[in-house]
């Protein structure tokens, strides 16, 4: 059985098949199912996980790891969880397949990064170090915008990616203490990313997608963390 799945993991992976995504979204499950048994069996052990696992801006520096593992825990409520890996479903397999692996997790990672600079933009412009968050949504907007920026390229009907998205732009409106900073960092960041690899900049036109992605999302990266780390000292 083992040996079957490897085989199917492998023809996937060479096939365009959704291999990160479905990656993603089992890190993602795992990890629920981690914080709630946790929350159950042990609260003290739940409270330093989740706790030093989500992102808080006057935290970036002295929790580096937080940048990453925040894009991986959700909260207790279930809806949280499976809105999210919902929506990832609906846009990731498309970008994986046009993009390759490799790359779509690159703008996944950097648009998840963006949500976190969001975060800290904002708690630097309003001083307001209180604010924390943590889930999937900052790098899925990233997608989002993403796959706009492709499907326009391309001249694909754009009208239910629009909806769709409205939907999920509007959850601050219904659902409280949703951090909709990184909902529009993602977004800024994911859309910018994708709009520089399908572009004719001088120089790299004519560029690998693996030379555009190395270049533009290092580029991007630099610049996050550097804003990520400045608004932190910010706190001090």
């Amino acid at each position: 059985m083992a040996n079957l799945s490897m085989r199917s993991i492998r023809y996937d992976w060479h096939h365009g098949g959704p291999v990160v995504t479905q990656a993603i979204i089992a890190l993602c499950a795992a990890a629920w199912v981690l914080e709630v048994v946790l929350r159950y069996l042990s609260p003290a052990l739940y409270v330093n996980v989740v706790g030093g696992g989500l992102y808080a801006p006057y935290l970036a520096i002295s929790h580096p790891w937080s940048w990453l593992t925040s894009l991986f825990l959700h909260a207790q409520n279930p809806m949280h969880v499976g809105f999210n890996m919902l929506a990832l479903w609906s846009v990731g397999p498309t970008l994986e397949r046009l993009m390759g692996h490799w790359h779509y997790l690159a703008l996944y990672l950097i648009s998840g990064l963006g949500g976190a600079a969001g975060l800290s933009l904002w708690a630097w412009l309003r001083s307001d170090w209180s604010v924390s968050a943590y889930g999937a949504s900052g790098a899925l907007f990233g997608l989002f915008a993403a796959l706009l920026i492709v499907y326009r390229r391309m001249g694909i009907e754009l009208r239910s990616m629009l909806i769709w998205m409205a939907i999920n732009f509007a959850m601050p409106l219904v659902i409280p203490n949703v951090a909709w900073q990184s909902h529009v960092g993602g977004f800024v960041v994911g859309g910018l990313l994708a709009a520089l690899l399908v572009s004719r900049v001088p120089g790299l036109q004519h560029a690998s997608m693996h030379t555009r992605m190395w270049v533009y999302g290092g580029a991007i990266a630099a610049v996050l963390a550097v804003i990520i780390v400045v608004c932190a000292r910010g706190a001090v």
